[in-house]
């Protein structure tokens, strides 16, 4: 369990909310004020839901499952969003901080390894303030951050020493890629730094009895076409983070949301190009990283599978 949160530390990010620069984007959205910024959030937290997970990274679910909670809104705009009715649709309900604090007590209760907050970014103040509230009342399992890896420097460096897993999509080597898919212009410039200053703070994926302590794990999901830019996502890890950085190399791309209307990522990605994932991840020296069961990621989990595509 990370440090104690201090009021000190909630009044500084609650200073990052008008004008908002919580996120890369800085839309200066006055949200103590009531207006919501670029990612739909406002002031008042919106949850999706909270559970025990079980479908998470091995070393998170352990015995007894990531306790996740689920935030509405997120601040990229993904066309391919598998989870869109919650970050794009707003699908969710109010919560006070106490109730997200009790979130946290009851997963802990429930014997979850951590508390995995899903998409926090723009809630980061919110949550810390509730962090808060529960730390009182003997919360003491490690914390996840669970994003898309578009985050501002300002706001991760509040975050050190409170935050003890970082889990960051890694998802375009490319700024062109990203505006056309995420509708974010500069994810490659950003996503860079933050993942160094991430592993700056917390270092390689510790893990003691299976179960994973702190570090950095890292996601990257394989795209139709090579536009996530496997390769050059994966030099960049292992030239400037470190070739013991764990990556789930991800499979289970399906065209949902709005994909099934844009070339190039209206299909399901071919056994073909998931194996050269992996053999650039390999390439790269990247051992330590997840590689997903094709005939359980194409076979099972997404019906109608095509093979190869010529």
């Amino acid at each position: 369990m990370g440090k104690k949160v201090t009021k000190k530390l909630v009044d500084e990010l609650y200073g990052l909310l008008s004008p908002c620069r919580i996120c890369p984007r800085a839309c200066k959205a006055k949200r103590l004020d009531g207006e919501s910024g670029n990612c739909s959030a406002g002031i008042k937290v919106k949850i999706s839901s909270f559970h025990q997970h079980f479908g998470e990274e091995p070393p998170l679910v352990g015995r007894h499952g990531s306790g996740t909670i689920f935030f509405t809104n997120c601040n990229l705009h993904c066309v391919f969003c598998q989870n869109y009715q919650i970050s794009q649709l707003g699908m969710g309900r109010e919560a006070t901080l106490e109730e997200l604090g009790e979130m946290m007590l009851k997963l802990q209760n429930l014997g979850c390894h951590n508390i995995n907050f899903v998409t926090p970014t723009p809630w980061v103040p919110q949550i810390v303030k509730a962090l808060a509230l529960a730390q009182d009342k003997g919360l003491n399992i490690p914390i996840v951050y669970n994003c898309g890896g578009y985050e501002s420097l300002e706001t991760l460096k509040l975050l050190e020493g409170v935050i003890d897993i970082y889990m960051p999509d890694i998802k375009y080597a490319d700024n062109e890629h990203a505006e056309k898919y995420s509708i974010v212009p500069d994810y490659w410039d950003i996503v860079r730094p933050a993942l160094k200053e991430m592993y700056r703070q917390v270092g390689d994926l510790k893990v003691k009895n299976g179960i994973a302590q702190r570090g950095l794990l890292i996601r990257h999901l394989v795209l139709p076409n090579d536009i996530a830019g496997s390769r050059t996502c994966f030099e960049f890890v292992s030239q400037h983070l470190s070739v013991h950085t764990v990556v789930n190399v991800m499979a289970q791309y399906y065209p949902t949301y709005k994909a099934s209307q844009v070339p190039d990522i209206d299909r399901r990605i071919t056994t073909k190009e998931y194996r050269h994932a992996l053999t650039e991840l390999e390439r790269c020296g990247l051992d330590e990283g997840f590689r997903q069961t094709i005939d359980t990621i194409f076979r099972v989990n997404v019906p109608e599978w095509t093979d190869d595509l010529s």
